[in-house]
């Protein structure tokens, strides 16, 4: 009976769409309407939710036919029924939402740009390429339209307050994780040591003054930044330096400019321009950003990566400059 009803509520669908009724039986699917969920309306009166069998009503060179799926349909020729849920959602069921199917070197490089091993995967212990499972503890409702909106594209978590706010900037989503009174059940921290960043951002974001809530006047000899958008005062996210998705940095630094630094001028992010850091040197990766304004100690010297400005190039930079401290201008 079951079989049966399922039939003929493809046969009826069918119908429908050739009578061109299409509006009254089946639920448009639309990036550009933020509809790219599947939910219990799918199939227009709810018929097809819950069915996890995609090609009983799809055939695959007819869907994506859309301006905003073309980049994706080829794709999807390619990889098949598999990958649907990992847009389009379980529809209902239990079936694996698949994400690196389609997000890997191979047939998305660049959406996102998952460089290496060491990534946002939950464990600082371990290094790992990232899972279907890590993808959608970060981005369990994107729309996928290529543009992205914090309060669209990444999973909403409660606040310290318990209450679902908005994001007002990427670093907030962060943070309702990386703090010490509201973390979110399933995704618990405990302190390795005290004071860590992993657990106290909260407190040492609000305080900083190398990035996040900026104290300093920025008038100061090493004050210099590269032509872009950032200023003294621009409040810095977490993601334009701790990258996401791979880097072969630790403690997620990233390592190539077009992986962070989104307020650099395009130009010179999209070169990319690498950096290596080592033994507390982030010269590199500081230099993406700095130049300073005033010639003095090793600001002229490249700092191997091509660039340079920053006042030392050897040497661990952690002895100054620290997550936390507000003592001085960047400092």
């Amino acid at each position: 009976m079951y079989k049966f009803l399922h039939i003929f509520s493809g046969i009826f669908l069918l119908a429908s769409l050739l009578l061109g009724s299409q509006a009254l039986y089946a639920r448009e699917v639309s990036l550009a309407d933020n509809q790219i969920l599947l939910t219990k309306t799918h199939g227009g009166d709810g018929s097809a939710w819950g069915q996890g069998d995609c090609k009983a009503c799809h055939v695959r060179r007819n869907i994506h036919q859309t301006e905003e799926a073309v980049p994706i349909r080829d794709i999807v020729l390619q990889t098949g029924y598999a990958g649907c849920t990992g847009c389009h959602g379980q529809n209902g069921t239990q079936v694996e939402r698949q994400c690196v199917l389609c997000h890997n070197d191979d047939l998305l490089p660049a959406s996102p740009i998952m460089d290496d091993i060491k990534n946002h995967n939950f464990n600082v212990d371990e290094d790992s390429i990232l899972s279907d499972e890590q993808c959608i503890a970060c981005h369990d409702s994107s729309d996928m339209d290529g543009e992205f909106e914090v309060n669209v594209d990444l999973t909403h978590y409660v606040d310290q307050g318990d209450l679902d706010l908005p994001y007002r900037n990427q670093t907030d989503f962060c943070l309702r994780c990386h703090n010490q009174n509201k973390q979110q059940p399933g995704y618990e921290m405990s302190e390795r040591f005290p004071n860590d960043p992993l657990v106290r951002m909260d407190i040492n974001y609000k305080f900083i003054d190398k990035h996040g809530i900026p104290k300093g006047s920025g008038e100061r000899t090493y004050a210099g930044m590269r032509d872009s958008a950032y200023e003294y005062g621009t409040l810095v996210e977490c993601t334009d330096c701790h990258v996401m998705h791979g880097t072969h940095n630790d403690k997620l630094i990233m390592d190539r400019s077009d992986t962070g630094a989104f307020l650099l001028n395009p130009e010179l992010r999209e070169q990319p321009v690498f950096a290596d850091v080592e033994s507390g040197n982030y010269a590199q990766h500081c230099v993406i950003c700095h130049e300073s304004e005033t010639a003095v100690e090793d600001t002229e010297e490249d700092t191997g990566n091509g660039l340079n400005g920053v006042h030392r190039v050897s040497g661990s930079c952690t002895e100054c400059h620290t997550h936390g401290m507000a003592v001085q201008t960047g400092l």
